[in-house]
């Protein structure tokens, strides 16, 4: 394989999945995101033969995993120990084949993270500034990352978190957020002097322009570039490396003490650590994977992590100096659920080790189902009723089928041994060469980084060996032709001993179990002399077939590899036995379905009960802070969507001294039509606000519905002036 950057050859591939937070399990939307996908892309590459390293790790730093300590009246470490242990053994029995999944908590990383953060900090890299930064007086603790929400000054969004909005994927600084409230008493923080390290990243920002925009625009996906453009557009500012915590890896130099590293710095170099910690154990060397220009090195991430994977990290890559920079970074959307956004804190979601107890044995069912739904251009559903479709209409009726049929019909005609074929007509001829063209077609969908694409070329390959047996249907030419009948099969069992290996990185479990039955893997493929040898004394074989036969799979360590599948015509010989047939796929019934239908209507139930939990009331005001409020009433005269939001109109509103423009965050309950007209209570006097490039002039004032939406806050009789107080 070459590198695009260079036309050079590539001799080895570094792949990273973006590490999970050890404050919870791994959800299907963290599967469909990054570990499905990149984990399809580290079998293909081993399966071609290439020198390939798949780390991760547990990110067991950063304030989720403090305030979920908090709220179980635990340790941070005894949280980070429990979760570990359940996202290890989820991959693991999901069948996510990394090389070696590590934690940030362990000693390798804190080494390898404070000689990088020193490394920087001897080439004076960072620059150290004193800021005021919000502080809540009551926890006696500054408000980093987590600990602080409010609106995002970007999208409007209500509940973004001080470090980045998940609504619009924005990273931004916890002093940036407009109404910031404490997360841990629910106070308004005041602010505080102290002083941190910095990354300027502004002094980067001409040279990321040029690498990300200008050398990968023709490589990389356009939601990354994006993202990205859309930062730079923007304009870079310093990045805190350094956080006021007790929890995290100590800032090696003097002046940190009672500090940490800044987790999304520390994050991303356990890459590096997990690599360390991988050739430790190997006997190998890690820095080629690391430093070595004929190395590839690419991140599977969630968008909501493209910042970071595409500005942060490659800042401090290009500073310390010594690290290649990633290839590619193929960020996918978000997954849905139900129609619903995916939520950790309201429990709406399908975690992995749960479905691995309800669906023993069906890893490559949510494999498939994952890949064949994946979000890669834009954010998608995941439903259960999917789900039991695609399990049915496509692994058990066309892959499973296939495969039933071909085993149970040699084992009918031929005791399971693999027939010696006769003549090869045209439509054999077609068939197998098809075959041979499927490896090419999917593995440029891989490369591509275009998985479901590649899954539904995965798919045909079995419709192919489907419309073969119908076409040829043996169980008809048996009864008049049974020579031809060895022929026919011989083509399908080369159809279903192709599927065993492109099966592989979409549903490993499904291969294994075809090599199986397939006896693929049981016996040294090298068995071209015993089939054309010219001494042997058997019936003269046809100068077509003798052809085929003698380009045959050779000794891989009893392995058939990916290309074998391009180079050679016959996958599995003729005299060869296999095994008795197994169902590969079992149908999933409508009762199995509703059972999680259920599970997660009764989470909807919880949520409504605790969203009508009257809020307890917030701190005194004063009469005259509370006369200072300016509310009246307005009438939408214009309204719009903001382009490249979920959440946001653009609305004119006429309050009677003035039509005011106002963002407002209500996209997903109002469309722009329906509010042409409409009364509303406007906060006229509240402080203007930038959001989305436009100069937002008030706030219309809004209520929760028992039911979870909004609503306006309207005047009782539609004949009030616009201008009018509200007292």
């Amino acid at each position: 394989m070459t590198d695009s950057k260079a036309n050079q050859k590539i001799n080895r591939h570094t792949i990273t999945a973006a590490l999970p937070y050890t404050n919870g399990p791994v959800h299907i939307g963290h599967l469909a995101g990054v570990y499905v996908p990149a984990d399809i892309y580290a079998r293909y590459l081993r399966l071609k033969g290439e020198d390939v390293l798949f780390v991760c790790g547990s990110d067991e730093h950063g304030v989720p995993i403090t305030i979920r300590a908090k709220k179980e009246g635990v340790t941070p470490q005894q949280v980070v120990d429990k979760y570990h242990a359940i996202i290890k053994k989820s991959f693991e029995d999901f069948g996510i084949s990394f090389d070696n999944y590590a934690r940030t908590s362990d000693k390798i990383h804190h080494e390898t993270a404070s000689e990088f953060f020193k490394t920087l900090y001897a080439k004076g890299k960072f620059i150290e500034e004193t800021s005021a930064q919000l502080y809540d007086a009551e926890a006696q603790q500054f408000l980093a990352d987590r600990f602080v929400i409010g609106t995002c000054p970007k999208c409007g969004n209500e509940e973004s978190y001080g470090d980045q909005c998940e609504n619009c994927g924005t990273s931004h600084n916890a002093t940036d957020l407009i109404n910031p409230k404490s997360a841990l008493t629910g106070n308004k923080p005041g602010l505080k002097e102290t002083t941190h390290w910095y990354l300027p990243l502004d002094k980067y920002e001409s040279w990321l322009r040029k690498w990300i925009v200008e050398e990968h625009k023709s490589d990389w996906k356009t939601n990354v570039l994006g993202q990205v453009k859309s930062w730079l557009d923007d304009g870079l500012r310093p990045r805190a490396v350094t956080r006021d915590l007790d929890w995290g890896i100590p800032v090696p130099v003097d002046g940190g003490e009672n500090k940490v590293l800044y987790v999304w710095f520390d994050a991303p170099i356990g890459y590096i650590s997990s690599a360390k910690e991988w050739a430790a154990r190997v006997g190998k060397d890690w820095e080629p994977y690391w430093k070595a220009n004929d190395t590839k090195l690419v991140h599977f991430i969630g968008k909501d992590n493209i910042v970071f994977h595409c500005i942060i990290f490659p800042a401090m890559l290009k500073a310390e100096g010594s690290y290649i920079l990633p290839d590619n970074v193929p960020a996918n959307e978000f997954l849905n659920l139900e129609g619903n956004k995916i939520s950790t804190s309201k429990n709406w979601a399908v975690w992995l080790h749960a479905y691995l107890e309800d669906f023993p044995n069906k890893q490559d069912v949510l494999r498939y189902a994952l890949t064949a739904n994946a979000p890669e251009t834009k954010d998608n559903d995941f439903t259960w009723k999917d789900f039991q479709a695609h399990n049915n209409n496509e692994l058990v009726a066309i892959f499973g089928n296939f495969i039933n049929r071909v085993v149970v019909l040699t084992h009918k005609y031929y005791e399971g041994i693999v027939p010696r074929p006769n003549e090869f007509s045209e439509i054999d001829e077609n068939t197998l060469d098809q075959l041979q063209q499927f490896p090419i077609i999917i593995g440029k969908s891989i490369e591509r980084y275009r998985f479901r694409e590649a899954s539904q070329e995965l798919m045909n390959v079995a419709r192919l060996g489907n419309k073969y047996l119908a076409d040829a249907a043996p169980w008809k030419e048996i009864k008049t032709n049974p020579e031809r009948v060895k022929t026919i099969m011989y083509v399908a069992l080369q159809i279903a001993a192709g599927l065993a290996v492109l099966s592989e990185p979409f549903l490993p479990f499904t291969s294994k179990r075809l090599k199986k039955m397939l006896c693929l893997n049981e016996e040294v493929l090298n068995y071209q002399d015993d089939v054309v040898s010219p001494s042997k004394k058997e019936i003269a074989i046809p100068k077509q077939v003798r052809h085929k036969l003698s380009r045959l799979v050779g000794t891989r360590n009893n392995v058939m590899a990916w290309d074998d599948l391009i180079n050679e015509e016959t996958l599995i010989k003729p005299g060869h036995q296999i095994s008795k047939p197994e169902l590969l796929f079992a149908k999933i019934e409508d009762t199995e379905i509703q059972i999680q239908l259920d599970k997660l209507a009764a989470t909807k139930q919880e949520n409504e009960a605790e969203s009508k939990f009257v809020e307890p009331q917030k701190e005194v005001v004063s009469f005259d802070d509370f006369t200072k409020l300016d509310i009246r009433i307005g009438t939408i005269v214009e309204a719009e969507k903001v382009a490249k939001t979920k959440k946001l109109l653009k609305l004119k509103v006429d309050v009677g001294m003035d039509v005011r423009t106002i963002i407002s965050g209500i996209a997903e309950s109002f469309t722009p039509e329906e509010l042409i007209g409409k009364k509303v209570t406007v906060l006229v006097n509240l402080a203007p606000r930038t959001i989305r490039g436009v100069e937002s002039q008030g706030m219309i004032l809004m209520t929760d519905t028992p039911d979870g939406k909004l609503a306006f806050i309207e005047p009782e009789k539609e004949a009030v002036a616009n201008g009018v107080k509200v007292s």
